[in-house]
């Protein structure tokens, strides 16, 4: 019985590549880290993502498969002396092993600047494989110089099938699990409750062992839809029947934003911030919005979704409310453009197949035949800015965009092209 003071999430974490659910991309047969981990290699690596997605147990696989020792700390508790002492373990077992073990940090982000590049050195050496794990974004949260030395793996929420696949395992497995208990269940009752565990394999797993010890413990063996819906507490439920999970929510959000529905836009802004939301992860969002829905229609939509990503934050809560609501009501409402965001990936694509065009020889510094454009009236000079001219911007006719099109019209685009060209 003393394996019942375990939770069953902890009792059923995988001792093998093979056991390890989800994550295909790149846990699958063919996935990028799970053919490295195959070799016996462990790069040095940031897991982002949300709670119960599979980050330290995947940590942990990371080690054991490649058989290097694993030293853990966690960011939240730990002192500047532990952190040392984890770096100088970590050299002395690369010295008389020739192997570098991994140093896993959990919440790394909280992990101060000084914290931070005080991992530096080992990382650089190879001394250490760090492996972060975080829930906050760590583009955001880590310092750019240590994550130039990392890769980053987003772990995205378990899909349904995952969670099922979990709670199936853990209701067979006799050793580990529950399946001692004999339990039986209903078609469609492990998809009910992995519904409503909002991609938290943590957490399905805690209301399976809930449930599955209730029914036991009152003579029952069979796991059924009513007594699920009986017995879980509502505290455990933290999404409706549909099993809305903040991703679903977001993405309603930023969409009502695209598609200039303001009142749809303030109520999946009222239920991310009822479910309480971090008010950043809004923000942000709201920030890209502004870039990539409306971009150049209306140039102010960026500059009210930073300063209300400021504003929020430094207010918070439940003030944060109000700011985040005028900002969202003003993008909703703004005209909309996409071109900005279409003119750099088509940029960007063009590179990748191989577009790389020299500097133009008047465009070097110190080239006499450099043209300065504000010497001219127009603040324009007829001059070429590519050896080959190319076509990535296409404004539209929406708000600003529609001057902004008149403008290069009139000037260097027909220039450029020898004509008149309708943009």
């Amino acid at each position: 019985m003393t394996q019942w003071e375990t939770p069953l999430a902890e009792r059923m974490r995988p001792s093998s590549l093979d056991q390890y659910i989800g994550h295909l991309d790149v846990m699958g047969p063919s996935g990028s880290l799970r053919v490295l981990l195959d070799k016996g290699v462990v790069p040095s690596c940031i897991l982002y993502g949300p709670p119960g997605v599979g980050k330290t147990a995947l940590v942990r696989l990371m080690a054991s498969v490649t058989d290097r020792e694993l030293f853990e700390i966690n960011a939240v508790s730990a002192k500047v002396s532990q952190l040392r002492d984890l770096i100088e373990k970590a050299a002395r077992f690369k010295a008389l092993s020739g192997r570098s073990a991994v140093a896993f940090v959990d919440e790394i982000y909280h992990f101060n600047k000084g914290q931070q590049n005080a991992l530096l050195p080992s990382v650089e050496k190879g001394d250490v494989v760090l492996v972060g794990t975080t829930t906050e974004n760590p583009w955001f949260e880590i310092n750019k110089t240590l994550l130039s030395r990392l890769l980053v793996f987003s772990l995205e929420p378990l899909e349904r099938d995952d969670l099922v696949r979990i709670m199936d395992n853990a209701l067979s497995d006799k050793e580990k699990g529950l399946g001692k208990l004999g339990m039986k269940w209903e078609d469609g009752v492990l998809e009910e409750l992995a519904s409503s565990a909002s991609g938290d394999a943590r957490q399905a797993l805690t209301r399976l062992e809930y449930l599955v010890r209730v029914i036991s413990a009152s003579g029952g063996s069979l796991l059924s839809q009513e007594r699920v819906r009986k017995e879980l507490p509502a505290a455990f439920v933290r999404h409706d029947k549909d099993g809305d999970d903040h991703y679903e929510v977001i993405s309603a959000f930023i969409k009502s934003i695209r598609g200039s529905d303001p009142d749809a836009a303030v109520y999946w802004l009222a239920r991310l911030l009822e479910a309480g939301e971090d008010i950043r992860f809004i923000a942000r969002r709201m920030v890209i919005s502004a870039a990539e829905d409306i971009g150049l229609a209306d140039p102010m939509a960026l500059i009210l979704a930073t300063s209300a990503a400021k504003a929020s934050d430094m207010t918070g809560m439940p003030e944060a409310r109000i700011i985040l609501s005028e900002a969202a009501i003003y993008l909703a409402a703004a005209p909309k453009s996409n071109r900005a965001y279409d003119a750099v990936n088509q940029a960007i694509s063009s590179i990748r197949k191989g577009d790389i065009q020299r500097v133009p020889d008047h465009l070097i510094n110190g080239n006499p035949d450099y043209r300065y454009p504000h010497d001219d009236p127009r603040h324009w000079v007829p001059q070429s800015y590519l050896r080959e001219p190319r076509r990535f911007y296409r404004p539209s006719e929406m708000g600003s965009e529609a001057r902004i099109a008149q403008r290069l019209k009139r000037y260097w685009r027909r220039f450029r092209d020898g004509r008149d060209e309708e943009v």
